[in-house]
């Protein structure tokens, strides 16, 4: 791709979302809550707002200064839609033989488990801020405004389980069988609202 001299994308701001535009740092505040990200990462991209929009403009870009243009319009967009409708991903608990006991310290903010493979260690992992995680009984629901942090701590919660080495599955199965199954495994992405 050669360089393109002039690269511009608008993100327009919906009835009820506020947006705060300070350099690089944006604020997203709505009916949910609010959402803070700096973009200070992105050296060639200018942001700005004009009524109602947000406007990301690169000059002189290159194919990855085009890439970093899109990414930065998406997660705007994805700030927007997390003040307004919020993230919601549900997890499910699976196990065959030790009953797995998932418990959440919210005053920590830390997701303990319990029993897992029949292990008497408990495996712990962090929360990350603005998430709230409930357990209701096979179910781990994930809820938050911002998208990357409930997708992160869906990603924890997957990677403490996820089986290595022996344990981990075989797409033939041991002995016939199709392995070891056991985890707490991602089956559902919807929005609160």
């Amino acid at each position: 791709m050669a360089r393109e001299i002039y690269i511009r994308r608008e993100v327009t701001v919906p009835q009820g979302v506020k947006v705060h535009v300070i350099g690089k740092r944006v604020r997203v505040e709505g009916p949910l809550g609010s959402v803070e990200k700096d973009f200070s990462h992105a050296k060639n991209v200018y942001i700005t707002q004009e009524d109602g929009k947000i406007i990301l403009e690169a000059f002189n870009a290159d194919k990855k200064a085009y890439s970093v243009v899109n990414t930065l319009a998406s997660k705007i967009e994805n700030m927007i839609v997390g003040v307004e409708r919020g993230f919601r991903y549900k997890m499910k608990i699976i196990y065959a033989h030790f009953p797995m006991n998932v418990k959440v310290d919210d005053k920590n903010g830390i997701v303990i488990i319990e029993n897992f493979l029949g292990r008497r260690g408990k495996i712990t992992t962090r929360l990350m801020p603005g998430v709230k995680v409930k357990i209701d009984k096979e179910d781990v629901i994930i809820e938050g405004v911002d998208k990357d942090a409930v997708a992160q701590t869906a990603a924890s919660i997957y990677e403490v389980t996820r089986l290595r080495g022996k344990y981990r599955m075989s797409p033939h199965g041991r002995e016939g069988g199709p392995g070891i199954l056991d985890g707490i495994y991602l089956y559902a992405k919807e929005h609160i609202k």
